[in-house]
């Protein structure tokens, strides 16, 4: 399901209708190459139904509406528990394990049952933003009702599919339909002949904007006792316009290494200004390397700067 992030303000239902477009980089054969655009189709008739949502209290007796389907999710685990850093351009690939639990009278093995995750940002309910795989899940069965699953998440920024403020906590959800014979990609699908479990609120890791630092120091070479000026500049990308932009009033620290060892040390920390930009000196003693180090914020990854040698003579 490719969602558009510019208009990820509208809630409820027609968020879905909104937000919804087919998922053009899908694989091009089976249930892959429409799975975003068919696994709306049934979300959306689900959400939207009076009273109802697609998890609890549709008995799918009413006309376009997705009956409960006996399936549930446990034991989430996205990207191996590590954040989902995001630039402006490369397509993201996000790794999901889970557990699928289902009913003796659900067959997961035919052709038209498909299943897998989505992140979505903000309330379960009515969420800002949701981000889904091109293709469904894959599953092996561990015992008669449980499988082992796993299905990858696919993020395309350049294709405005996040903004800015998305930036952050996620919950992690999975989504299981069963299409009992009718045609997806039909405008006259029976929707009450089909069933639906959408269950969220499981942990995710964050998705966080990438982030760049670069560092310079001068003079090189320099004389030993006098002063090195070290620049750089810490950057993150922006979803919104699709380049990277200075990241101000951030916390960085100043590390230094002597030419044969291995292990940095902090020599001060500095803050970047209001293009991002970053500005120090210090006194040079022997050669060795400068860098600048970020530790990260709950938006943004933390990034280390390549090593700058200084030779001091």
């Amino acid at each position: 399901m490719r969602f558009r992030a510019t208009v990820a303000g509208v809630s409820g239902a027609l968020a879905l209708s909104a937000l919804v477009v087919p998922g053009a980089h899908a694989a091009d054969s089976g249930s892959s190459s429409s799975y975003r655009a068919d696994v709306a189709k049934v979300q959306e008739a689900a959400r939207a139904a009076s009273g109802k949502t697609a998890y609890t209290g549709s008995t799918g007796t009413d006309e376009g509406v997705p009956y409960d389907l006996n399936v549930t999710f446990s034991n989430f685990k996205v990207n191996g528990g590590k954040a989902i850093t995001v630039g402006v351009s490369n397509h993201v690939t996000v790794p999901v394990t889970y557990t699928l639990t289902h009913g003796a009278d659900v067959d997961i093995t035919a052709e038209d049952f498909l299943n897998g995750p989505y992140l979505y940002k903000g309330s379960f309910d009515e969420p800002d933003n949701m981000l889904f795989g091109n293709a469904p899940g894959t599953c092996s069965s561990t015992s008669a009702t449980v499988a082992s699953c796993k299905a990858v998440i696919d993020i395309y920024p350049a294709e405005g599919e996040l903004l800015n403020a998305h930036a952050g906590a996620w919950k992690a959800a999975g989504l299981a339909i069963a299409y009992n014979g009718e045609d997806p990609e039909s405008e006259d699908i029976d929707l009450s002949k089909v069933g639906i479990a959408d269950q969220g609120g499981f942990t995710s890791p964050n998705v966080q904007r990438y982030s760049k630092l670069t560092v310079n120091a001068s003079p090189e070479p320099v004389k030993k006792g006098r002063t090195v000026t070290v620049t750089g500049k810490l950057s993150r990308a922006n979803w919104e316009d699709n380049a990277y932009h200075g990241y101000t009033g951030q916390s960085v620290q100043l590390q230094f290494r002597k030419k044969n060892s291995d292990t940095y040390t902090t020599l001060k920390t500095v803050k970047t200004d209001s293009t991002g930009n970053l500005k120090t000196t210090t006194t040079a003693t022997v050669d060795g390397y400068f860098r600048y180090s970020f530790a990260g914020t709950s938006t943004t990854p933390a990034v280390k700067a390549a090593g700058d040698y200084v030779d001091v003579q």
